[in-house]
């Protein structure tokens, strides 16, 4: 009993040292309508709520047993009360994502669970993660008879820090010697033709006649782009140019705006030092603003720079807004402007 422990029996009992992102081990104490309570050895127990558990459409007392020991995620750390929180799903992601990687290198097949069909393939859960397979890797026409069937699976590509997981479902000798063959036409610096079959924060795959091209949001444009469905839809057919492969693991990438005149070579020609210039504000950032002066050149402006301008104004500075500034520096070849408000140059 606690009552029977001396003053420095009780301070080591409860001299624990956990932090945020921490990995570990905890009893399953009891449940309550929200969450788990969970032993991880604090003076309080732990608060694992119900939506950090992976139950896959089970009972959670089925998942996660009271007296059993499993590990877990410290999501947040102490609150007034001293709970810390946990997740349980996040854990079982990361092994997950570990098998993944582990498979992804051996080029073994998996299984996976369809989920859904949505636009441009299918929706996939692969040992509790979710995947993406585009209709140009599936073996058979997308249809809502496949909802909740097992398929065979290979990764085409993982990124486990922006939880991105694009499968196969074409990986019969014939198919994989027919994308072999694709992949060994393709040239870099080659314009091809294909159809957008996904778009992601980071870009858009396109399908190139059986091979998945990524199209990254760094390519789509000279002009700043928020996300890539500003620009481009699903099953849209838009032309490219290769500017990398990797046969290795058979990935293309792709350029879109390379096709394009480079606003940089017009601003050579429109823009000097020490001349006024109008612009619209496309972003803010804690360093600056960003002003788009010619259609696809943006320049900075300092913050100190943005700064002036509000004093001057009276008028805060926001996306959209068009100002005059002057140009203070010029590299067109670093495709770099800077610009001051004051007209003074700027350290």
């Amino acid at each position: 009993m606690s009552e029977n422990l001396s003053f420095a029996e009780l301070l080591e009992k409860y001299d624990y040292k956990f932090n945020k992102g921490d990995l570990i081990k905890g009893i399953v104490v009891a449940y309550d309508s929200n969450s788990v309570l969970v032993d991880i050895g604090a003076k309080t127990t732990a608060i694992l709520p119900n939506r950090e558990v992976k139950a896959d459409n089970k009972p959670i007392k089925d998942v996660l047993k009271q007296g059993e020991e499993y590990e877990f995620l410290i999501l947040k750390e102490e609150d007034s009360e001293g709970h810390f929180m946990l997740s349980h799903k996040k854990v079982v992601a990361a092994y997950s994502w570990r098998e993944l990687e582990k498979i992804d290198k051996e080029t073994a097949v998996l299984e996976g669970e369809v989920l859904n069909i949505v636009k441009g393939g299918l929706m996939v859960d692969v040992m509790g993660i979710r995947g993406f397979v585009p209709s140009s890797h599936l073996r058979t026409k997308p249809s809502e008879d496949l909802v909740g069937k097992i398929i065979e699976l290979k990764i085409l590509s993982m990124d486990n820090a922006t939880n991105n997981l694009i499968l196969s479902n074409r990986k019969s000798v014939n198919e994989e010697s027919k994308n072999t063959d694709l992949l060994a036409d393709i040239q870099i610096g080659q314009v091809v033709e294909g159809e957008v079959v996904r778009l992601a924060d980071f870009g858009a795959f396109i399908d190139i006649g059986g091979i998945d091209g990524l199209l990254p949001l760094s390519q789509m444009s000279w002009r700043w782009i928020d996300h890539p469905a500003d620009l481009l839809k699903i099953s849209e057919k838009i032309k490219t140019e290769v500017i990398g492969i990797d046969h290795d693991k058979k990935r293309v990438s792709l350029s879109l705006k390379s096709l394009q005149e480079n606003p940089w070579e017009e601003a050579k020609d429109k823009i000097r030092e020490g001349e006024k210039i109008k612009g619209v504000v496309t972003r803010l950032k804690p360093f600056g603003a960003f002003i788009e002066v010619l259609p696809g050149v943006e320049a900075l402006l300092p913050q100190k720079e943005v700064l002036e301008y509000q004093n001057a104004t009276g008028n805060l500075l926001e996306v959209s807004k068009e100002i005059e500034t002057t140009v203070i520096r010029f590299t067109p070849d670093d495709r770099r402007i800077s610009l001051s408000f004051s007209g003074k140059k700027t350290d």
